[in-house]
């Protein structure tokens, strides 16, 4: 009979903690809560981007010359940058757009991507990652030597040159690809050296003398007791993922125009930044909250999976 791990068991040996525990923790922590309802607003509004077009009557790309004074240069008519009840958020110099719907299609661009290049860069860390560590060897020696050759390269540097030099096709997928590229490796360490340890505990010793297969051992001995680690690598991943695409949004090799950006705005609100300063905040405070956001919840998240290994 097979002797599977208990599913309470983790890489360290101690219980981990439960689902319901780590959110009756998270819930009791007030950085967590304030956390997860600015991130919950902004997944909103990516979501109903349409829908805040169509109430607003504005689109990303829709001009609104109305709204900038053309004999001053363009700039937004009124204070703060143009804000009003027509434009809750205020409009771009020169061409008018509302920043609202711009912020809200701009939030869809910047989650899809993250959380795409997070969910590839964690299929490929956990499948390369449990290689090396489970078979060893060669494998091992393979792979380690493919995730030196990756951690070498200084990653954003790399990234500007490759994606300068692609044409420029489905943008959002090709940033998906070139991030996960490079960012891969790191998880894949960490999986390594956990499966390596795993595969000599004395359950999947005791799992494997009974007979059971390799898929068994894997998918029922190894990878939950990975679980913990790879939730808080993965929360922690995403908010670098959002930073990395606005950075390459601003320097004009990531998402490109008419497509709406955070970073594409930023860069957009660098010769503006005396006469209208709402330009450049506006996008610059929903990016750094964000990453924020993601950053405290990622951290609350491990710091309760921290202290149900510990209890």
């Amino acid at each position: 009979m097979t002797v599977a791990a208990h599913p309470e068991q983790v890489a360290g040996g101690a219980p981990a903690t439960s689902g319901r525990r780590v959110l009756r923790v998270l819930l009791r922590d007030r950085g967590a809560v304030l956390s997860g309802a600015y991130l919950a607003l902004i997944v909103l509004m990516a979501i109903c981007a349409p829908l805040i077009s169509a109430i607003t009557g504005h689109g990303p790309n829709d001009f609104d010359t109305a709204a900038v004074n053309t004999d001053l240069g363009g700039v937004p008519y009124g204070s703060l940058g143009g804000i009003s009840s027509e434009h809750l958020l205020g409009v771009e110099p020169q061409n008018g757009r509302d920043i609202l719907a711009r912020i809200a299609y701009g939030a869809r661009v910047s989650l899809i991507i993250a959380i795409s290049a997070t969910a590839l860069t964690t299929l490929l860390g956990v499948v390369l990652g449990m290689l090396a560590g489970f078979y060893q060897g060669w494998a091992d020696q393979v792979i380690c030597r493919i995730m030196d050759f990756l951690m070498a390269f200084p990653a954003l540097i790399f990234m500007i040159a490759i994606l300068s030099a692609l044409p420029q096709g489905n943008r959002p997928v090709l940033l998906v690809v070139v991030i996960s590229v490079f960012g891969w490796p790191y998880l894949a360490r960490v999986v390594r050296g956990q499966t390596m340890t795993l595969v000599n505990r004395e359950f999947v010793e005791a799992a494997r003398a009974s007979g059971a297969s390799t898929g068994a051992l894997v998918f029922k001995e190894i990878l939950p007791n990975l679980r913990s680690s790879l939730i808080v690598m993965t929360t922690l991943a995403v908010p670098g993922y959002v930073g990395t695409e606005a950075g390459l949004s601003f320097l004009g090799v990531g998402v490109t125009p008419p497509t709406p950006s955070w970073g594409q705005m930023i860069a957009g609100s660098v010769g503006w930044y005396a006469v209208d300063p709402m330009y450049f905040v506006i996008p610059g405070a929903f990016l750094f909250l964000t990453v924020l956001s993601l950053t405290v919840l990622g951290d609350r998240i491990r710091a309760a999976f921290d202290a149900g290994e510990a209890s």
